[in-house]
């Protein structure tokens, strides 16, 4: 009890004192006090520097807001260019003229699209950088295989050196245009490099499955049968969330009717599975 008197002695008395300015600073609010009240004394007369300081770095941020505002409005503008000129790549072959009134660009050869696609790439490709350049000099390469093939390649072999997704398309068609060459020598290691990647950004299948017909005229038709089995197997065993069995796709289908021919006791291992019943049974 006497020392909670004590106590309350002691705070009736500090309480009496209001008057009294009480200043207790640990050393640490010492040490940043003394250097704050240096630099203080070291920015006096110095108002005019700090707020241009403060200008410079408010422009900056204005300088800063307005790439941000013109590289969004940059990359709009360059994906619509490369939206335009794909439109192109993609519009018909056709000697009849289009109907009238329509707007839809129409062709008389692949090679006169090709040209009128590759110059639309070309200009997207001077124009803008990064990314979109990027997609630009690959959709000139594919263009450029019907125009001038050799070329085509060439600049495949140069993309294709990119790990990114439009290196992995570039090495993709660079595999595909060797195979159609009947350059297998050249095409199966880039297939096999597509395979073994975790993300080779085509379909796994699709490149086994083009990996296994190029094995086929190579004269590798075990290893051609190998593929074919692997892709149909999987596919006729795959398994939604549910555990309901998932649809074959027509890469799947395909490999197995390739694997009928090359090998038929093999294949009938693969049962295709059936359509679940949209009632649940």
């Amino acid at each position: 009890m006497a020392r909670k008197k004590r106590r309350f002695e002691q705070l009736e008395a500090a309480a009496g004192k209001r008057e009294e300015k009480v200043d207790y600073r640990d050393p640490f609010q010492e040490r940043v006090g003394t250097r704050v009240e240096e630099l203080g004394q070291r920015f006096q007369g110095q108002g005019r520097n700090v707020l241009y300081g403060v200008g410079a770095l408010v422009v900056i941020a204005i300088i800063a807001g307005i790439f941000y505002l013109w590289s969004s409005r940059s990359y709009a503008a360059g994906q619509a260019a490369l939206a335009k000129a794909i439109e192109t790549s993609q519009s018909p072959v056709s000697t009849t003229p289009a109907p009238a009134g329509s707007t839809q660009k129409t062709f008389k050869s692949e090679k006169e699209r090709s040209d009128a696609a590759i110059a639309e790439f070309q200009a997207v490709a001077q124009k803008y950088s990064g990314s979109i350049g990027e997609k630009a000099k690959y959709f000139v390469a594919v263009n450029k295989l019907v125009t001038d093939r050799a070329a085509a390649e060439d600049e495949l072999r140069g993309l294709a050196g990119s790990s990114s997704p439009v290196g992995k398309l570039s090495k993709y068609a660079l595999a595909q245009a060797l195979a159609g060459d009947s350059k297998y020598d050249e095409a199966v290691p880039l297939f096999q490099e597509l395979a073994g990647m975790d993300d080779p950004v085509v379909a796994k299948d699709t490149i086994n499955f083009d990996l296994a017909q190029v094995y086929e005229k190579q004269g590798k038709k075990q290893d051609a049968a190998d593929l074919y089995f692997n892709i149909a197997k999987v596919a006729s065993e795959a398994k939604d969330q549910d555990g309901k069995p998932v649809p074959m796709t027509d890469t799947a289908r395909q490999s197995k009717t390739k694997l009928e021919q090359l090998d038929p006791d093999r294949a009938k291992q693969i049962t295709e599975p059936e359509p679940s019943s949209p009632f649940g049974e």
